[in-house]
């Protein structure tokens, strides 16, 4: 028998219909922010809720679009990393400081024939998985204080499996969080390779 996987998608209420969409396609969990709380507070109760589950938990931000096939290949993609953080979106624009990196890893990802890459940090919180045995880790070292992805990529700690070929894109729509550093998001963010 497969192993279950369930989804819990995090919305901010201006954008509750996207997130009532997107929830009910992957017949998820939907936590939305009826407040400002930030996505910091939001990726921490779909942590936890997480922690609450029997199965392995993807969490999907409001603004992701699945790929065709997306449960299946996510699927595909946790049965073969069972204890590792997983991240099904890798962007351009957003961090900027780890565009050049991403850009090599890619190219020496082809090089090999390999159809993933790891970073040493979560760097979006598009669509996620962290492994069922770090969820109380994440939940116990969780950064209050940092932006939601990396307070549970540094939380869960290791490289991050990044597929070449992300599971989801991201709609590029204006930025609901509030940022502390004020800087306007800006950059293009959109998968750099999307699985077809």
């Amino acid at each position: 028998m497969e192993a279950q996987i369930k989804f819990v998608v995090v919305g901010h209420h201006s954008r509750r219909n996207q997130a009532e969409q997107l929830a009910w396609s992957l017949r998820a969990q939907l936590l939305i922010d009826e407040g400002q709380h930030g996505a910091n507070w939001n990726h921490r109760r779909a942590v936890e809720w997480a922690g609450e589950q029997s199965c392995r938990v993807v969490i999907v931000e409001d603004d992701a679009l699945p790929v065709p096939g997306f449960t299946d290949k996510v699927a595909y993609w946790l049965s073969r990393f069972p204890d590792d953080l997983l991240s099904f979106y890798l962007g351009t624009g957003r961090p900027p400081q780890y565009q050049m990196e991403i850009a090599s890893n890619l190219i020496d990802a082809d090089k090999r024939q390999a159809d993933y890459i790891t970073i040493n940090r979560l760097i979006h919180g598009v669509c996620y998985s962290v492994p069922q045995s770090k969820l109380q880790q994440v939940i116990n070292r969780w950064n209050h204080g940092a932006p939601a992805d990396y307070a549970v990529g540094d939380a869960c700690g290791g490289a991050v499996i990044y597929p070449c070929y992300s599971l989801v894109d991201h709609a590029d729509a204006t930025a609901v969080e509030r940022h502390p550093d004020n800087v306007p998001r800006t950059e293009r963010r959109r998968a750099w390779r999307l699985h077809a």
